[in-house]
């Protein structure tokens, strides 16, 4: 089966294409939803999608269609009815259209997880769309698995939404502060689940994750040194210890994340951006900034996680503190680069 699957966020994709993999359909993403605003939402949401995407290795198609206006022109005389007349009909029948005309023999929508959208409507809607196109609707109740999806998207690092996506879902929701209850069909509740991932302050012996840090930190010598007054925090994956950071204080104002290394079986997972996220809102409270120094390698990866405010280069660090050569693929390191993070 070539399945297009409409695609409105990461987090929401989660469940289904896990769902849909297990039974041995590889869905192809489709990106079309020019009902979210303002542009950095929907540059957020986008973002987060190709990231996941390629780090799931499935399939993505993204038509860039950040259309406000029109969005606007068209659900302004019926707001209460936006979502039916308008918000699920043009991203639905976008996605059969295409489908059609490249190929596909089915499509469906990620909009069938979340028990916020209107279930019965979307799924009316897929099956009148799939007729007028000649093509199949894959029909799946998928809101069964939404909680078990957002929290494997929490564990990933993938950006979480607040609201549906249009500005008027967006005043709504701060309107209500998110305290209106789904309205479930009868019979129907959320699965349970289990957090798998689970952040802790290391209290007692630091010195027993030295061998974990040293992959990331050659010198025992220079470990040692932050280790002695740095906090230590450590993710689990269930048990395993998959994920490691310790930070140091620099003065009333900083702290510094001095090493973070993640396990090698556990890499490619999103653990160490979880870990970045974890550690900026548990300092942010008492301190203003947080900094890191970095080999060049590593310089566009932190830029990614906030810190995008160059602050120094210490030149030859890695030659005047390091006995040995310090390599990061096929660089040969020389000068610390230190960037940072407003908290």
């Amino acid at each position: 089966m070539k399945l297009l699957l409409h695609t409105c966020c990461a987090p929401c994709s989660v469940y289904c294409i896990d769902t849909l993999r297990n039974e041995g359909i590889e869905p192809t993403v489709y990106w079309f939803n020019p009902n979210i605003h303002p542009y950095k939402e929907y540059e957020a949401r986008r973002d987060c999608l190709k990231e996941y995407a390629k780090l799931i290795n499935v399939n993505a198609i993204f038509e860039d269609n950040y259309g406000l206006k029109e969005f606007c022109k068209n659900v302004i005389d019926d707001l209460e009815n936006r979502c039916i007349n308008y918000c699920y009909k043009i991203r639905l029948e976008q996605a059969a259209k295409y489908a059609k005309e490249n190929g596909y023999d089915s499509f469906s929508t990620t909009l069938l997880v979340s028990p916020y959208q209107k279930h019965e409507a979307i799924k009316e809607l897929g099956e009148k769309l799939a007729k007028q196109y000649g093509i199949e609707f894959i029909y799946r109740d998928f809101r069964v698995g939404f909680r078990e999806g957002q929290e494997k998207a929490r564990e990933l690092g993938l950006y979480m939404q607040k609201y549906c996506g249009c500005i008027f879902s967006e005043e709504s929701s701060f309107l209500t502060h998110s305290n209106i209850k789904p309205n479930l069909p009868d019979g129907f509740e959320f699965l349970p689940v289990k957090r798998n991932i689970i952040i802790n302050k290391e209290k007692k012996d630091k010195k027993q994750y030295i061998n974990l840090l040293l992959e990331a930190d050659p010198s025992e010598k220079m470990i040692e040194k932050y280790l002695k007054d740095g906090d230590v925090f450590i993710l689990r994956y269930k048990d395993d210890v998959a994920c490691i950071a310790v930070v140091t204080k620099l003065d009333n104002d900083t702290v510094e994340l001095k090493n973070i290394v993640t396990k090698e079986e556990f890499r490619g997972k999103g653990y160490s951006k979880k870990m970045i996220k974890y550690l900026a809102d548990n300092y942010k409270q008492r301190y203003k900034k947080m900094i890191v120094g970095t080999t060049e390698n590593n310089i566009p990866f932190y830029v990614k996680q906030g810190f995008d405010k160059y602050e120094k280069t210490v030149k030859n660090f890695f030659i005047e503190n390091y006995e040995e050569e310090i390599k990061d693929g096929d660089i040969h390191c020389i000068d610390m680069y230190y960037y940072s993070k407003d908290l």
